[in-house]
This record gives structure tokens, sequence and C-alpha cells, in this order.
């Protein structure tokens, strides 16, 4: 009995160890199930991701955040866009463009830059009167290649801060100026020594601009009235010098068209797009024989906002300097990301704008 009851003690402690060694394996299966093969350096690398979609900063005219500290002067540009000049280089890394008619049916654009800060930007032109003043609202370094007596003394006598590339026609440094364009549409801003020579004149180059106002990246636009294409004559409808915008909902942006032609970068395939287009009514008017104006910035008026393949029918005001859309006294907020502002001196003779 005493053998029989060893045997029994014996073949318990084998059941038990197996229960054990079962039992532990069993934990060991369900937590390889529940990591499903993911090991400590993956879960590191997720959750590293996940504290990088936490942003400590904003770009002011873009609305897109950034961890990166947003802290440079914003410059301001004046491109040509005469068809000599197309296609451009740098205008995709604008955050901001506004286009407004120069001479004739010719416009100009005053290219904002702070998010992006190409290498490369032009062809430089001439400065005018209400081009430094819109640069003059968010706090820009104006950029300019040459301009009438009587402009630059405005600029002088008003403290616009500048960069005139006519003093730097020779030094090859700011400005330089290609081969395989005839002048006046062959002078090039060299971005990155922009900044030095601003600091050698004593300019602050720090940015001082509060963020404008911007939808969050998530919201949808579901008010207004569909709009996938919108046609621009800035000379009535005319069938030259025309700009259009055509919706690309992947991207949930509008393409750019200057007189039919695709627009994009000079050096590569990069195309020109907007995440905003506002088109503003304000009264133009020729000052002299050459054929310049004096554009009204000042004054509220109808405007039309584009956004997401939708149309606004809204009103432009002029605060603080800057335009903006307003809506029943309220700003309407911008999509985050690039804003074009084309002004006309008549929406309803210059402006087409379609739901195809």
């Amino acid at each position: 009995m005493k053998k029989r009851a060893k045997v029994m003690i014996i073949l318990t402690a084998i059941v038990m160890i197996s229960l054990i060694g079962c039992k532990k394996k069993d934990e060991e299966e369900i937590n390889d199930n529940n990591n499903h093969g993911i090991n400590d350096e993956e879960i590191n690398e997720n959750e590293e991701a996940e504290e990088e979609l936490t942003y400590d900063y904003v770009y002011p005219l873009t609305g897109i955040e950034t961890n990166e500290d947003v802290s440079n002067r914003i410059v301001g540009v004046m491109i040509n866009n005469h068809p000599a000049a197309r296609p451009q280089s740098g205008l995709s890394k604008a955050d901001i463009v506004f286009e407004i008619l120069a001479e004739g049916t010719t416009t100009r654009f005053l290219a904002l830059f702070q998010s992006e800060m190409p290498d490369i930007v032009g062809p430089v032109r001439s400065a005018r009167e209400y081009y430094f003043e819109l640069a003059r609202g968010y706090d820009a370094l104006y950029v300019y290649h040459g301009a009438a007596n009587f402009v630059n003394d405005m600029i002088l006598n008003r403290g616009i801060e500048h960069l005139n590339g006519a003093q730097h026609d020779n030094d090859q440094k700011l400005f330089k100026r290609e081969p395989f364009r005839k002048a006046p549409h062959n002078s090039y801003l060299l971005m990155n020594n922009a900044y030095d020579f601003a600091g050698a004149k004593g300019y602050d180059l720090t940015n001082r601009l509060q963020s404008l106002n911007f939808l969050s990246p998530e919201d949808q636009i579901t008010v207004g009235e569909k709009a996938s294409h919108a046609k621009i004559g800035y000379i009535g409808k005319q069938p030259y010098y025309t700009v259009e915008y055509t919706y690309d909902e992947d991207s949930q942006s509008y393409l750019r068209l200057s007189d039919g032609v695709q627009d994009k970068e000079l050096n590569g395939e990069t195309l020109i797009r907007a995440n905003n287009v506002l088109i503003i009514e304000t009264h133009h008017e020729v000052i002299d024989k050459e054929g310049r104006r004096k554009v009204d910035l000042t004054s509220s008026g109808p405007a039309v906002l584009l956004q997401k393949g939708r149309k606004r029918d809204v009103t432009w005001e002029n605060r603080d300097g800057i335009i903006v859309p307003v809506k029943d006294g309220e700003i309407i907020p911008f999509v985050p990301g690039k804003t074009w502002i084309n002004l006309v001196p008549s929406l309803e003779q210059s402006v087409e704008i379609s739901s195809e």
C-alpha cells in the first residue's frame, strides 16, 4: 500500500507539472497573438509616430501646422506675368499670390513666401504702389526690379523696407540675369541671399504677423454652389490674357491655367495649385500715358470665394492691411494651403464660373 501511495504521489506530481507547462504555453500563445508579431522596436516606432501628430507651430499664411519654428519674415516678390516670362520660377512655393493688372491687359504677381523658400524666384519686375501697399499689410520685405522715379520716391517716403534689383544688376549676388530670356523678362532673385542683404540694410528678419483664419483640415464645406471651373478675362471676356482655375477632386485644389496653358514651374513638372481662390472686384484707374494704374485696396466690395469645388458670393474687406473674405460681418476662414487672390475691375464682365 505504501508503494502504491508513493506511485500515486509521483503520478499526481507529473500531471501537475504538465498542467502548469500547458498553462504557461497557452499564456505565451495568447501574448503572441495579442502582439501580432510586433516587437518592442516596432511598438516604440508607433508611439513616436503618434507623437509626431502634435505640432507646436502653424504657418500664418497657409494654416499648415509644423514642428519647425516659424519666425522668418515674409518676403513679397514682384513676379513678371508677360507671356515672354512664362513659365515662371518659384510660384508653386508661394503661400499667397496676388494677381493684378499692370499695364494694358497684362497682369503681374505679388508672391508672398514664408513656409517654403525656393532657391530662385522670377522673373522679377518693377514696383507699383498697390503692390507694395499689399506687401506692407503682411509686414513683408518688398522685392522688385526697378520702378518709375515717383514710385521709388513713394517707397522711400513711406518707409517700405525693400530690395531693388536695379541696384544689384552688376553684383550677381542677389539678382541674376539669365541668358535664355531677354530683358526685362530675365531678372531672377537668388532667394537664399535675400535675408543677408536685408539684414545688411538693418531690416528686421523675423515674422510678426498673426495667423490668418483657417478651417481645420478635416472640416467639410457644404455651403455655396458647386464650382469646378472659373475663367477670368481681365479686360472683359477677351480671348487672350485669360486665367482659368479647374478643380482637381483628388488634391482638393484648383489647377491654374494662363491663356489655356497649364501653369507650372520652369524647371520641372510641378503644377501651380490653389486651395483657395478669392476673386475680388475693385476700382481700377489709369493714371498716366504709360498705362500705369491706381487700384483701390481700401474700400470693400463684391467677391467670389472658391474652396473645395464650391463657390460662395462674399464681400471683401481690408482689415489692418490684409484683404479677407467676409460674410455677414464675419471673416470666412481659408482652407489650409495656398491662396491666390485675383483683383478685377468687374466680376460681372470678367468672371465666368461653372460646375463643369
